[in-house]
């Protein structure tokens, strides 16, 4: 509880930005819903080996992220998809450079209700799913039941990889996008609360917020190829189809409280914090 109370405190000291601009013992940072609970988790461990400094994180998506770097309302952004050349430019255009730092590996995982008798699909089905060119479960081996699909809305990170990767094949020509009945959630606990509670529902999200609520479905990069759970062993070994970095941006190198907290971040106890919140260290 008192650790909750820190980061409450911190994150309402830094909504006076006079007050915040005189702090230097402070680290703001904001961005992707599917880094916010590993980025709490760090902060926590951090402020407890460092008890005069403070970290406050929230989320947001990584656009918000990136947006919070450019204006320099925050320290740190915290973000599941490389920065676009677009944000780098109107990043430069005032001042702000950005400096990218991988700190874990993210397996993404399509979840259903578990009383949903789907536990595995191919990539091709995936994206057909989520384009609305599927529209009923029992065309993929379910009962007759209308999909209703679930995404991350547009300025989430996993949303974007989700698109180019998935429903875009990594084939930067395409220009599928989601059915227009999708309906675009504000986080990834929003997604798991609603298939929880929905038989007809699929979704996505980071596989840290798979709980004995939702299914994780198994996924194969072909009907010839063989069907692999989200599982960090999976992962690692880049079985997993639908995996990806997960990344710290800070303006320029690091430097201070900033690079002392991304440091820790990359220590042996930052790397057992991702452990530990389910995702995959990228240092062994």
């Amino acid at each position: 509880m008192l650790k909750k109370i820190r980061i409450l405190f911190a994150i309402l000291l830094f909504c006076s930005p006079a007050f915040a601009a005189k702090e230097k013992n402070m680290i703001q940072i904001k961005g992707s819903d599917t880094m916010v609970n590993l980025g709490q988790a760090w902060a926590e461990k951090y402020m407890e080996k460092n008890p005069a400094e403070f970290v406050a994180v929230t989320g947001g998506g990584s656009g918000t992220g990136f947006s919070s770097l450019i204006s320099v309302t925050c320290d740190i952004a915290m973000a599941s998809r490389n920065i676009k050349n677009k944000e780098i430019a109107l990043a430069e255009g005032k001042g702000v450079k950005p400096y990218e730092i991988k700190v874990a590996l993210d397996g993404l995982a399509v979840v259903v209700n578990p009383n949903n008798p789907v536990s595995k699909l191919t990539l091709a089905q995936l994206a057909d799913i989520f384009t609305g060119r599927i529209t009923n479960w029992k065309e993929v081996g379910g009962s007759d039941l209308k999909i209703v699909l679930l995404s991350r809305e547009v300025n989430s990170g996993t949303h974007v990889y989700f698109k180019e990767h998935v429903l875009r094949k990594n084939d930067p020509n395409a220009k599928d996008e989601f059915a227009p009945n999708a309906l675009m959630l504000p986080s990834s606990q929003a997604i798991a609360d609603e298939v929880a509670g929905n038989v007809s529902a699929i979704g996505y999200y980071g596989m840290g917020y798979i709980s004995v609520k939702q299914k994780a479905v198994h996924i194969a990069k072909d009907a010839q190829s063989a069907y692999v759970v989200p599982t960090i062993d999976n992962v690692v070994n880049n079985t997993y189809p639908i995996s990806r970095p997960l990344f710290l941006y800070t303006n320029g190198q690091p430097q201070g409280l900033v690079k002392k907290f991304s440091d820790f971040c990359l220590s042996a106890q930052g790397q057992d914090i991702v452990l530990k919140t389910d995702f995959v260290p990228i240092k062994q």
